[in-house]
């Protein structure tokens, strides 16, 4: 994906706010890129466009040769709450896709249980939402959004409402799914250690006009563990990425 000069203003009967100025990026196939900066930045903003869902005001993203336009199959979409039917089992929840899109459900069933299974969820295939915690129902969400095998994943603060402890299992179990299906993800977060955790390069962006003041690439190993977070070298990453935010209480 090549995001060039992107700019998004919003207006109405109030006065007009920019909400992103000149984003340039590009991420490469099979990276791992997580953006981060204060609330109101236009983190989501940047997302909902590169997800094809509001157009640019000025600028032009391009996935693979082909300018984007509007949604596409190939890009999947993981937001904060996993919205599941209530009255769709996890594996009927997770073919949804393959039902909107209006693919051979017995091509992709097998497919929906490998990842299923994958996420440790196979016990529960045909239990319903009500009866799966907030972390269960997200791996959920990360399934189905995988399920017809899209090219790249976009996420916006997947893991943004989970507790500390269920948040850290998520992103350990979220490293593990990348590294196996080796897929290109955008990632938003609020969090810079988690950023920095995932990432193979962390885009921090500026207070609204939301703008990159800077692309970090992270040069940690791979597969990372809960315990290189108290690392000296993931320490400095962190720090260097909240010194943007002026006070050490901007951002988690």
């Amino acid at each position: 994906m090549r995001i060039r000069e992107v700019g998004k203003l919003f207006g109405g009967r109030g006065p007009v706010v920019t909400a992103l100025q000149d984003i340039n990026l590009d991420i490469a196939l099979g990276e791992f890129v997580a953006v981060v900066g204060p609330s109101g930045c236009g983190k989501s903003t940047l997302l909902r466009i590169l997800a094809g869902l509001i157009p640019t005001n000025s600028g032009t993203v391009w996935f693979g040769d082909r300018k984007l336009e509007g949604p596409r199959h190939d890009i999947g979409v993981v937001f904060q709450s996993p919205v599941l039917f209530p009255w769709r089992t996890v594996l009927d929840n997770v073919l949804i896709p393959i039902d909107v899109q209006k693919l051979d459900r017995k091509k992709y069933l097998s497919r929906a249980r490998d990842l299923i299974n994958l996420v440790g969820l196979s016990e529960f295939e045909q239990r319903y939402p009500a009866e799966l915690s907030g972390g269960m129902q997200q791996r959920v969400g990360i399934v189905r959004a995988l399920v017809h095998d899209p090219a790249m994943l976009l996420m916006d603060e997947p893991f943004g409402a989970l507790d500390a402890m269920t948040r850290e299992h998520m992103n350990v179990e979220l490293q593990r799914l990348w590294m196996a299906q080796s897929k290109t993800i955008l990632f938003i977060t609020h969090s810079i250690s988690e950023a920095v955790f995932l990432a193979d390069r962390v885009v921090v962006m500026t207070p609204r006009p939301g703008r990159i003041a800077e692309v970090l690439d992270i040069d940690l190993p791979r597969e990372r563990t809960l315990d290189m977070m108290t690392t000296p070298p993931f320490g400095e990453y962190v720090r260097r990425i909240r010194a943007h935010f002026g006070t050490a209480g901007v951002m988690d």
